[in-house]
């Protein structure tokens, strides 16, 4: 792919269709990479083309970051919402590129966040709800300083959210992401939410989850 504003990139896994393929767009975690977190993916449907995408921001010495947290604040850390804000909108880019240069279907985008990945997923999925269908938001949070103000006129009927949460998660507290389904809900948006008694991590139960949620919407 050429020109594109998220220059670093893995495809993962091509699909066993050779047009139309279901595309399922992968956004690792804060001080990690594209290749990163998604060894499950040769268990994922077949069908799908399976992109993991790096960050913008490089995080020396090691690992990447879709915005900066500067964790010396008063109340224990800070977000740069204007860094956010443009790693939104490069993933809306990158989903239109990736989209001209794949045979995939424009019309069957699943995003999969982990943390700092699943922020941005919900930012990009209800800024530009034409340009995905399924969201898997794993140990995330609905962060609204980065969602467009006009989010009650939207349409998100097409929308779906699997998100999931661990019980004991000392990076993200659950009861940030237990606030995602009642707010989703206002917004007549069709969602799953599910906890597992785990940190921050995916257990073997939540992938198996989620991979059951997929498989019967793509």
């Amino acid at each position: 792919m050429t020109n594109t504003s998220l220059s670093l990139y893995h495809i993962v896994r091509k699909s066993t269709l050779t047009e139309n393929a279901p595309l399922l767009i992968m956004m690792h975690g804060y001080g990690s990479d594209e290749n990163d977190l998604f060894s499950f993916s040769s268990e994922l449907p077949e069908e799908l083309f399976i992109i993991s995408v790096r960050a913008p921001y490089p995080m020396p010495p090691y690992g990447n970051a879709w915005y900066a947290i500067n964790f010396d604040e008063v109340q224990g850390k800070w977000n740069d919402n204007e860094q956010a804000k443009q790693s939104r909108d490069l993933m809306a880019n990158f989903i239109d590129e990736a989209i001209a240069e794949y045979p995939v279907n424009k019309n069957n985008v699943t995003l999969l966040g982990f943390s700092q990945g699943s922020i941005l997923s919900y930012a990009v999925a209800l800024t530009y709800p034409e340009k995905v269908k399924n969201i898997i938001a794993l140990s995330g949070y609905v962060n609204k300083d980065i969602l467009p103000e006009d989010i009650n006129t939207r349409d998100y009927s097409n929308l779906d959210f699997y998100c999931s949460h661990g019980s004991v998660d000392q990076v993200i507290p659950v009861d940030w992401a237990r606030q995602t389904s009642p707010f989703l809900n206002s917004l007549h948006i069709k969602n799953q939410y599910s906890e597992f008694p785990v940190g921050h991590g995916v257990a073997p139960q939540n992938f198996y989850e989620f991979k059951e949620w997929l498989g019967k919407r793509i």
